[in-house]
């Protein structure tokens, strides 16, 4: 009877534990955060960000990679031989055509020149008196002069007459030669490091020549695009000039606005792509030659089509989706048809009208038929970090209250039964009790 009652008294204390362990964890963050899982938070909306369909006229554009090529290049070399006297170009100035770029020592060509003038002057004079002597045999007539005379004084007029033209041709020769020995801009441009200077010996057709002249403006860029587009182009150009947009390699930055002047006669079989070529005024200087560059050319516009932010697009299985908001702040699934697409915008063919509201942001927990909390994207204010709030002390009261109840509870029992000091007790002076008692049982050999 004694063992039964002692079973009990261990049962009643192990349920009031029990129950102060639940008591306390109930009001633990982890318990909290279970009650809340288990409240209606779970089921709420889903927080969206929504924006509206829209109508827009959308520009088509073909895209390309190209290099800057300048509209002239010349490499300005001397055709005399000769000592250079002077340079009167500034590296990297930009010249006019004539301007002079340098000059050559003329004296050997300027004496060439008087050579052939003289010569001329002389051949006139033989030229004019045998054309007297001529008129002289002519006034006298066979009589005293034979016709074999009068026939060969002609002839050697003749000789003469294109001896003078020789004469003539040599000195428009000297000329030119002698003018070789002042080099000019052969056109407006840009001059670049100069290639030899001033004092040295420079002769005709040198190959490295005394300096690079490029026009940059206007400036021409040959980009390429894929034979593919070639119907596109030969359409569009048919219609009227395209115009062309030079864009830095990253396509972020506009540096000019141009014309398209020249479609390839042929494509290219090794990479199957066309070549095109494009002009560009150049007025800020942005373009240079050599320079890699991304030609974007407006090919068509779209009027009056919908549009639609390219993030609210989404694909599955079976194509493409986006997720409209309807009246009552549901999500619909609606598929659609995109005719276009870039970065920015998508041009819905099918599946959406202009105004519908559409979502582009919170997919994570979205579905179809959920119900969606929709904001437009603006930055919401910070919440404030949530204070964790000590329990008032009414709470501290009550949970002292309850403690010490569960404690006279477990009090009463163990003098009901001093048994259940054998379990209860904790304190070093209850152990030695319990110790005694045990003893007594064994060394009195009392049976339970």
């Amino acid at each position: 009877m004694t063992l039964l009652r002692w079973v009990s008294t261990v049962v009643v204390v192990g349920a009031l534990a029990g129950g102060v362990y639940y008591t306390m964890q109930g009001r633990t963050p982890d318990g909290a955060a279970a009650s809340r899982r288990s409240g209606m938070g779970a089921g709420g909306p889903v927080a969206v960000v929504a924006k509206n369909a829209d109508t827009a006229d959308v520009p088509v554009y073909l895209e390309g990679v190209g290099s800057v090529k300048a509209l002239n290049t010349a490499t300005v070399r001397a055709q005399v031989d000769g000592r250079l006297l002077s340079i009167n170009f500034t590296e990297g100035e930009d010249v006019k055509k004539g301007d002079v770029l340098a000059k050559i020592d003329p004296v050997t060509y300027q004496a060439q020149l008087d050579q052939a003038i003289a010569k001329k002057a002389l051949d006139e004079a033989l030229l004019a008196n045998t054309r007297k002597d001529l008129e002289r045999f002519q006034k006298v007539g066979t009589l005293a002069i034979s016709q074999q005379q009068i026939d060969t004084q002609i002839a050697l007029i003749k000789q003469q007459e294109a001896q003078v033209k020789s004469d003539t041709a040599s000195i428009e020769n000297a000329t030119a030669i002698l003018g070789y020995t002042t080099i000019v801009a052969p056109f407006d441009g840009r001059t670049g490091i100069r290639l030899v200077d001033e004092g040295n010996l420079v002769r005709g057709g040198d190959a490295g020549g005394i300096a690079v002249i490029t026009q940059v403006q206007p400036i021409s860029v040959v980009f390429t695009l894929p034979q593919q587009q070639l119907p596109t182009l030969t359409k569009s150009s048919s219609e009227g000039t395209l115009v062309a947009h030079a864009l830095s390699t990253d396509s972020q930055t506009e540096l000019d606005t141009g014309t398209l002047k020249v479609i390839d006669n042929q494509v290219d079989q090794q990479t199957g792509t066309i070549r095109l070529k494009a002009e560009f005024p150049n007025d800020k200087r942005q373009l240079w030659p050599g320079q890699f560059v991304n030609v974007r050319l407006l090919v068509d516009t779209l009027k009056g089509v919908v549009v639609a932010p390219t993030e609210a697009v989404q694909r599955g299985p079976d194509g493409t989706y986006v997720y409209v908001v309807g009246a009552n702040n549901t999500a619909e699934m609606r598929q659609v048809k995109i005719s276009r697409q870039d970065d920015k915008f998508a041009v819905i063919a099918e599946g959406l009208t202009a105004g519908e509201k559409i979502v582009t942001s919170g997919f994570g927990r979205l579905k179809d038929g959920a119900a969606v909390s929709v904001t437009d994207g603006s930055a919401a204010p910070a919440e404030k970090p949530a204070v964790k709030k000590k329990p008032s002390d009414g709470k501290q009261a009550a949970d002292a209250d309850k403690t010490a109840s569960s404690m006279q509870a477990a009090q009463a029992a163990a003098q009901a039964s001093p048994e259940a000091a054998l379990v209860t007790g904790s304190t070093s002076e209850g152990g030695k009790r319990s110790g005694k008692h045990s003893q007594s049982h064994r060394d009195s050999g009392a049976s339970p």
